[in-house]
């Protein structure tokens, strides 16, 4: 996985109408990395890999027993896609520059 890769799976995972379908849809495209549904709360407190207006991913790796987010898209085993919570439009203009 490459920063390309994670801007198609963040465009992939907004279209999507619901979470579900997003990681069908990056399951799809990326056959080779493990794509889990999680929850935003669960989350908190850590910075996704990318972050739409409906959804954010995270990259995480394992080393064979215990999980952790990592910024290394090249390190990733996983993709942790979760919706996330509706943003004011003064927030997301905010985001957004």
């Amino acid at each position: 996985m490459d920063a390309a890769d994670i801007t198609l799976g963040l465009e992939l995972a907004d279209a999507a109408p619901g979470n579900s379908e997003a990681v069908a849809a990056l399951r799809r495209r990326f056959p080779a990395i493990r794509v889990v549904a999680v929850d935003a709360m669960d989350m908190r407190g850590e910075i996704p890999a990318a972050r739409g207006h409906r959804r954010g991913l995270w990259l995480a790796r394992s080393d064979g027993h215990c999980w952790g987010i990592t910024d290394d898209p090249a390190r990733a085993d996983a993709l942790l896609v979760a919706d996330l919570p509706p943003v004011r439009a003064a927030q997301r203009a905010i985001d957004d520059h």
